[in-house]
């Protein structure tokens, strides 16, 4: 396989359907058409054609369009053809443009190509991905916001920042002979604090950006009986889990994917937290406390306010976990809906899975906890990796800041040669060849 090669895919998916697209890309995609269209087709307009077979026999008819490179998505040829959308149809047409010259697309090679020819940056490829893969309203505007490039401006601007700073420590360091001490100029630290702030408002975007496209997964545990499958009906707006008054009735992992105004949730009811010789419930409460331990957030539901009573449970869990404390059946004692937020990362809520009040005070309250914002506006799609550029980016400037102090100015040109090479490869400026492979394979064939 070579770059070179002209590419061919069916780009719609799998199935019957009223229109169906074969797309070219490509040096061969004029040959192509002339040979299957009899014609090579104005540019930028919609012809529409017979597609012939090798004996100029009709395989179908369908609208042909041509775009010469590099006014093209891919920035190469392309031709696209829609056909009527049976799968039958497609394959002939595909098989008959492979035979004039073209061989199989890989996954996501039109994407790579795009990106390749300076069309599109890496962010705005997985942009891509991200629009056709959202299950949301919001997370489709956010995919739509990267794809526009505001999340590359974002990094491109922070990029653009550090190069200038790195500029004037490296001017430091080629002029130790002169008398003034310029790693103690004013300039370079606010310019670093400047780049420090930034990197901290673009990071608040993009965990919001992850949280459109992964979630956050929340996991409820607690005593037998204190409410968790009922909290789940709640939360789920049905019948998911079995609510009865036997101890003991949910005796492994229960899963529910819900949204909270666009926000995917994982919610994971467990067995009840207690000491039992019965083998099953055991291995129940055995996955509990894994799942537990890889939550998000826990919500631990007790009966009513039993927090003293139930001390040993709650303090074998992680100190560093985020913890919310729901306090349930405030309908017994005619209790009010409340939160209270506690010292760390804990609160205390009281709700009734019940009736459904404080229901969604707890639903915002959970938006609350991963940063989530009700804003469209800079709000763009955001991935694992992005976050782990920044977070390595953050480090490294933090680092420059402490050489900073020190007068290490060596040291502070490399913090920030290594902070600005994690931000470049999110736009993919600077990016290994193996993490492109790894991008793209997981993109749609014809994209």
């Amino acid at each position: 396989m070579s770059e070179k090669d002209t590419i061919a895919a069916i780009a719609t998916a799998p199935g019957q359907g009223g229109v169906g697209i074969v797309r070219v890309s490509g040096d061969k995609a004029a040959c192509i058409s002339e040979q299957l269209l009899g014609k090579k087709p104005t540019p930028r307009y919609a012809h529409y054609s017979v597609f012939q077979d090798e004996n100029k026999a009709a395989i179908d008819n369908g609208i042909a369009l041509y775009f010469e490179g590099p006014n093209s998505f891919t920035g190469e040829d392309v031709l696209e053809l829609q056909a009527h959308g049976g799968p039958f149809v497609l394959d002939i047409i595909l098989k008959r443009v492979l035979s004039l010259g073209a061989r199989a697309a890989r996954a996501g090679e039109f994407s790579e190509r795009a990106f390749l020819n300076d069309k599109i940056d890496l962010a705005q490829a997985e942009a891509i991905a991200d629009l056709i893969a959202a299950e949301s309203h919001e997370a489709a505007r956010a995919a739509i916001h990267s794809l526009n490039g505001e999340f590359s401006n974002e990094i491109n601007n922070l990029v653009e920042l550090l190069t200038r700073l790195r500029i004037h420590v490296e001017a430091a360091l080629d002029f130790p002979e002169e008398e003034i001490d310029f790693l103690a100029d004013q300039v370079i630290e606010n310019s670093l604090i400047e780049v420090r702030e930034k990197l901290k408002q673009v990071k608040l975007s993009a965990q919001q950006g992850r949280l459109l496209k992964e979630g956050m997964t929340v996991v409820i545990a607690g005593k037998p009986n204190a409410g968790k499958s009922s909290l789940l009906n709640q939360l789920a707006g049905q019948e998911t889990a079995i609510v009865t008054d036997v101890p003991g009735t949910t005796r492994d992992i229960l899963r529910e994917h819900i949204q909270i105004d666009g926000l995917p949730l994982h919610i994971i009811d467990t067995a009840g937290l207690r000491e039992s010789e019965d083998v099953v419930e055991q291995e129940g409460i055995r996955r509990a406390m894994k799942a537990i331990e890889k939550a998000d957030r826990l919500l631990y539901v007790m009966d009513g306010d039993s927090k003293n009573e139930e001390r040993e449970i709650i303090d074998s869990f992680s100190k560093n976990q985020g913890i919310t404390f729901v306090h349930n059946k405030i309908d017994k004692n005619n209790g009010v809906a409340k939160i209270i937020e506690l010292a760390g990362n804990a609160t205390d809520i009281f709700v009734s899975a019940k009736s459904g009040e404080g229901i969604d005070l707890l639903k915002q309250h959970l938006k609350k906890c991963m940063g989530y914002e009700n804003r469209v506006e800079g709000k763009y799609m955001a991935r694992r990796r992005h976050m782990e550029a920044i977070e390595e980016a953050e480090q490294h400037l933090e680092s420059a800041d402490l050489n900073l102090k020190h007068k290490q100015g060596e040291l502070v040109a490399e913090e920030l040669s290594l902070a600005q090479n994690q931000l470049a490869s999110i736009t993919g400026e600077f990016s290994s060849d193996d993490l492109l492979g790894r991008i793209f394979s997981d993109f749609c064939i014809g994209k």
